[in-house]
């Protein structure tokens, strides 16, 4: 497994690597960065930013969103997998933040985890992107890398692979790690050919090593 030593060498890489790593779903406030990122469960941010950028101009409010029938949802997120599912969250989280929220998202992740379709890593998205709050959002990216590098183990869940990490990585560093794992695991540490042969952490990469060898 990884030792403490070898993630903070970790840590200096990826931000050597990705010293611009930012969120790659394109938003002008906190609730759109909500839609986009529970728009993006399943898809690619390519996908949804493509998606994202005709339908911010018609919806600008949660009131807009209730205001159309859900069939006219759907169709306009159509192209997005689970849309059906996706745009019937979306209206009644719309609904929940007129009702109980004055139409204004919260900044508070425990709260934001009651919404209709949000659980924690989108929770986590939108705290740390929209309100500066130190968090560590765990996609697939992240998860990946965790295990490959042996921070954790193959089992393990989203949620421990968030606690060891931030365990082990400064707090005010939380979000600005989460951006560079994943631009790391999303252009470097792919799922399908890692760049193992020219990556700086081969030589405490649990996976790597045994990718290499097997080259070999």
């Amino acid at each position: 497994m990884l030792t403490k030593k070898n993630w903070e060498f970790c840590l200096e890489q990826f931000a050597e690597m990705f010293p611009d790593a930012h969120c790659e779903l394109v938003h002008d406030n906190a609730f759109e960065l909500l839609v986009a990122t529970l728009l993006s469960a399943q898809c690619t941010d390519v996908l949804v930013n493509r998606v994202t950028a005709e339908l911010f101009k018609k919806y600008k409010t949660p009131e807009d969103y209730v205001a159309v029938e859900i069939e006219e949802l759907q169709n306009d997120i159509r192209s997005i997998g689970l849309y059906r599912n996706k745009s019937k969250n979306i209206q009644a989280l719309s609904q929940l933040l007129i009702d109980e929220y004055g139409g204004e998202v919260p900044a508070d992740r425990d709260l934001l985890m009651t919404f209709p379709g949000v659980g924690r890593k989108t929770a986590n998205v939108v705290v740390s992107n929209a309100f500066g709050i130190p968090a560590l959002a765990v996609d697939t990216h992240v998860e990946r890398v965790a295990k490959r590098l042996g921070m954790n183990r193959w089992k393990d869940s989203p949620l421990a692979v968030e606690e060891k990490i931030m365990r082990w990585t400064p707090k005010d560093n939380w979000t600005d790690t989460h951006h560079q794992i994943i631009f790391f695991g999303r252009y470097h540490c792919k799922a399908q050919n890692p760049g193992c042969d020219v990556c700086p952490l081969l030589s405490i990469c649990r996976e790597g090593k045994k990718r290499m060898k097997a080259r070999a």
